[in-house]
């Protein structure tokens, strides 16, 4: 009785229905997932209340979505168009946040298709290779000694060479990426992008370049906080 209720209305003899407690069981195992995805992702991390609750509901959603395709060839490639979508709705996030949301949709599809051992397996084998990666700090090489160096300037100071010195003593790599005029134009804007030779030597940059600009304004930020991460 309880069956026949869940069935759909277009069902045939040759699609077979899903038991309810089938269903309710990959959903369960689905939500299970989408916590342990959601605890590794804030062990220290930034994040977002809403990021994480979509996280941890994700695996379930598609998981029943691909209960539902069921086989069907002509829904899964919907489902596809569908999903490909929500790329294009939300905002620009970064490389980590979209390789952790793939991650729950992959985890998702494996438990829809009924292999809940595997999908288990499949995210806690990844979620220790994310807090591996983090522990060791994967890719935080140069990375992390990459600024963007902001300085404000008289505009009679000529500062195509006024600070090759601190640069150069300072940091393995220097650009000069904008200029910009500023307090109608009697001042300029310099920015540029720089890889410190260590990470002692930011004090001693802005204090050189302090000489230099006149105790100007100077601004020294990671690079991702001003353009766009992937």
């Amino acid at each position: 009785m309880l069956d026949s209720l869940f069935s759909g209305i277009f069902d045939s003899a040759a699609v077979s229905v899903i038991p309810v407690g089938q269903f309710l069981l990959c959903v369960g195992v689905a939500l299970f997932i989408g916590l342990i995805l959601a605890a590794a992702y804030m062990y220290r991390s930034r994040y977002t209340r809403s990021f994480v609750t979509t996280l941890a509901v994700l695996p379930a959603v598609v998981c029943v979505v691909i209960m539902m395709v069921n086989g069907n060839i002509g829904a899964g490639v919907a489902v596809a168009g569908a999903f490909s979508l929500v790329r294009f709705r939300s905002v620009p996030g970064t490389a980590r946040e979209i390789g952790v949301l793939f991650l729950a949709m992959g985890a998702g599809l494996v438990c829809g298709m009924g292999y809940l051992a595997y999908a288990v397996l499949f995210t806690v084998l990844l979620c220790c290779v994310l807090l591996l990666y983090g522990r060791i700090g994967l890719g935080s090489g140069r990375g992390a000694l990459q600024r963007s160096v902001r300085i404000t300037i008289p505009e009679d100071l000529n500062y195509t060479s006024a600070f090759d010195e601190p640069f150069e003593k300072y940091t393995a790599e220097h650009e000069l990426m904008q200029v910009k005029t500023t307090n109608m134009g009697s001042m300029f804007r310099l920015t540029y992008h720089v890889t410190l030779t260590s990470a002692d030597a930011e004090k001693a940059l802005i204090d050189d370049l302090r000489c230099r600009n006149g105790n100007l304004e100077i601004l020294v930020s990671r690079q991702e906080t001003l353009q766009a991460e992937l």
